[in-house]
């Protein structure tokens, strides 16, 4: 996936690809086309093919639709090596650009590096492709076995992967984000934000419930579709609960850069992430953050937000009235959460980080 497709996983392709063009290196993007999305043009720097296959969604595919990938992406790789010479392929998710990765080592012998994303590692989201995972086990260890690095964005999903595959070669390196995209100075409303796909473990439900319990004059705002939406919809009728929902909205829509900007409070109270971007995003906008203890949103936070146990509404709540009514803490968090993005995320630090793990993948595969 490549924006517009997809959500913070496409990110991180795309603002990564971006940094490494201003580095100095040429690169090439395989990617998913979908309606009329043009097959190539060039992009900040870097070229971008896409092919076609099935796909009904822009924010979401399920497991045919990647099937299908596989299937229109594989010939046009092949023709991909046959034209140009690569140093090193970076495939982003173990499934399904992972297994496309075996054929790239065993018959072009480019040295790969896998971005891992979360929905791609057994355990990290069992609401999705459990039963996918549990039937294609042999090949995913096989995947990450051959790989000649996995980068994993959370020490979080470093452990599951190695959990499995103790031996994986894996590294941590966090996702990128350029902090000028947003601007923090731009007045705040009395806006609560969430931005997020819509499964049942992102936990908006949680978060309606508790803003359900509070008496203020604070909006609650939801950006984002998926399958879980018309549940959290009939709850906040149920709880004749005013939230706003704006479905999905592009990367580059510039209602979103007006709510993140324009809000005071972010809130993302999810069971299982990996180092989701639409945190950074609130960082970049210096939103006081409420997010889940003990998960990737903890590895991206650290300590400047508050945490909560996911689905815990009676802290969720507390937490929300704490920030409600301390304005001083608000804008404390706020921009302490700004200068750890600046200091921690910025691309290009992540860029050199990923360019030393492309050469010790290259450095290793000669020894072979």
């Amino acid at each position: 996936e490549f924006p517009p497709l997809g959500g913070g996983g496409a990110k991180v392709v795309a603002g990564l690809a971006r940094q490494l063009a201003i580095d100095g290196h040429e690169v090439d993007i395989l990617t998913s086309g979908w309606k009329d999305l043009p097959r190539r043009e060039v992009l900040n720097g870097t070229r971008v093919f896409r092919v076609r296959p099935l796909r009904a969604r822009i924010d979401r595919c399920n497991p045919i639709e990647l099937v299908t990938y596989l299937i229109v992406a594989l010939p046009f790789l092949y023709r991909l090596l046959r034209s140009r010479t690569y140093d090193v392929c970076n495939c982003h998710f173990i499934f399904p650009d992972g297994l496309l990765s075996l054929l790239v080592r065993a018959r072009w012998r480019v040295p790969v590096v896998i971005t891992a994303h979360g929905s791609d590692v057994p355990g990290y989201n069992p609401d999705r492709f459990r039963l996918l995972h549990r039937f294609l086990s042999p090949l995913w260890r096989r995947v990450v076995e051959h790989a000649g690095g996995i980068i994993c964005p959370s020490p979080t999903l470093e452990r599951l992967i190695r959990r499995r595959v103790f031996r994986a070669r894996t590294t941590v390196i966090p996702n990128g984000f350029d902090s000028a995209r947003f601007d923090p100075s731009v007045e705040q409303k009395r806006r609560i934000l969430v931005v997020s796909r819509i499964f049942k473990r992102k936990g908006i439900q949680h978060l309606v419930d508790a803003f359900a319990g509070l008496k203020t004059r604070y909006e609650l705002h939801v950006v984002g579709d998926g399958p879980y939406r018309s549940a959290v919809e009939d709850l906040a009728k149920k709880n004749n609960t005013r939230v706003y929902f704006w479905g999905w909205l592009e990367n580059s829509d510039p209602q979103l850069k007006h709510l993140y900007e324009t809000s005071e409070i972010f809130v993302l109270p999810s069971e299982a992430e990996n180092f989701p971007v639409c945190l950074l995003e609130a960082m970049a906008s210096g939103l006081a953050i409420v997010t889940s203890r003990g998960t990737g949103c903890q590895d991206v936070v650290g300590d400047t937000a508050l945490l909560v146990e996911h689905g815990d509404v009676v802290a969720l709540r507390a937490a929300l009235r704490t920030l409600i009514s301390d304005g001083t803490l608000r804008r404390k968090l706020g921009r302490e959460a700004r200068s750890r993005l600046k200091h921690n995320f910025s691309w290009p630090s992540v860029s050199q980080q990923y360019t030393d793990a492309f050469v010790s993948a290259s450095h290793a595969a000669s020894r072979l």
